[in-house]
């Protein structure tokens, strides 16, 4: 019989999984607890003819598509109305609700130990492949997660949606149409560098915009959710830089580990000293460019997962 320990051991696996349903971190875990309270619960039943991963895939799904039943899909800024020309007053920056967004999480609340299925669910957390599911309705979501990214079969996933294997086919085949779309609107970014990032991290602490600007694609949007502001370009970008944004001068950035994507905490310089966090930054590269670059500025739920303290001390 399977045990409470036992169970535990999939939590990381369990969290990624609702994270890609829900996109969002906060959420994920909510619905990894009650999957494992639930499990708990149930464990009498459980008569082992599947593994206790899929078995525990299996509550973690429906749970999902029980939330998403009570709720709107969650979104990214640049669905929000025309791009921003960079120099917006202070009173028209609009704020969403926490629940609004699509949510980063920390790699090592989603992620299994094993290295090698580390590497492979990793490309299932970046950002742009969790916003491009969130277009799908959820059932089609499920059904794409199960067989694609968790390998179960299709008559495995049929059990778990509870359809027909045909049923369940002719929705991933939607689902996989929608998601192949959705990818061709986005710009490519699964290539990264290294050095890119690197530079991104000097110019940014040294603030020299001129330097930042360069290291973007020509159509590149930078986004601050929980603001719905976003900008495209490097013009843009460049504006907001010696505009509003310069309240970012004097920052020191940390990498982190978050949404399978190259990241860093940043905090600003604090009026009595030190820094104080600010946000989590997120960039998704084309090449040797930056196509997106995404300040996450909720930082008192963002943080803690990331394992970063809230301030930094004097240098």
């Amino acid at each position: 019989m399977l045990t409470s320990a036992q169970l535990e051991a999939h939590r990381a696996v369990i969290v990624g999984h609702c994270y890609r349903m829900l996109s969002s971190a906060v959420d994920a875990e909510d619905a990894a607890q009650e999957t494992l309270t639930r499990a708990w619960r149930a464990l009498a039943g459980f008569d082992g003819r599947s593994t206790a991963r899929t078995w525990l895939y299996r509550i973690a799904t429906n749970v999902c598509l029980d939330e998403l039943a009570s709720r709107k899909r969650r979104r990214m800024p640049i669905e929000e109305g025309r791009a921003s020309d960079g120099a917006p007053a202070i009173e028209e920056l609009v704020q969403r609700p926490r629940e609004h967004w699509i949510e980063p999480i920390a790699e090592a609340r989603a992620l299994p130990p094993n290295p090698a299925e580390r590497a492979i669910l990793r490309q299932s957390i970046r950002l742009a492949f969790v916003t491009a599911l969130q277009a799908l309705p959820p059932k089609q979501r499920a059904a794409l997660l199960l067989v694609d990214v968790l390998d179960h079969s299709a008559q495995e996933a049929a059990e778990v949606l509870e359809t027909s294997v045909p049923a369940l086919n002719s929705a991933l085949q939607r689902a996989r149409v929608a998601l192949a779309e959705a990818r061709d609107a986005a710009p490519n970014l699964e290539a990264t560098s290294r050095e890119v990032v690197e530079r991104f991290a000097t110019a940014f602490e040294r603030f020299d915009v001129d330097a930042l600007t360069a290291l973007l694609r020509h159509d590149a949007v930078l986004s601050m959710p929980p603001y719905a502001l976003w900008l495209r370009g490097a013009d843009a970008v460049r504006t907001w830089l010696h505009g509003l944004g310069g309240g970012c001068r004097g920052s020191r950035l940390l990498p982190v580990a978050a949404s399978g994507l190259p990241a860093f905490a940043q905090y600003r310089a604090a009026p009595e000293g030190g820094h104080a966090a600010w946000a989590l930054i997120v960039l998704e590269l084309d090449g040797d460019r930056i196509a997106r670059w995404t300040a996450f500025l909720d930082t008192p739920t963002i943080f803690p997962p990331l394992g970063v303290p809230i301030s930094l001390p004097p240098n």
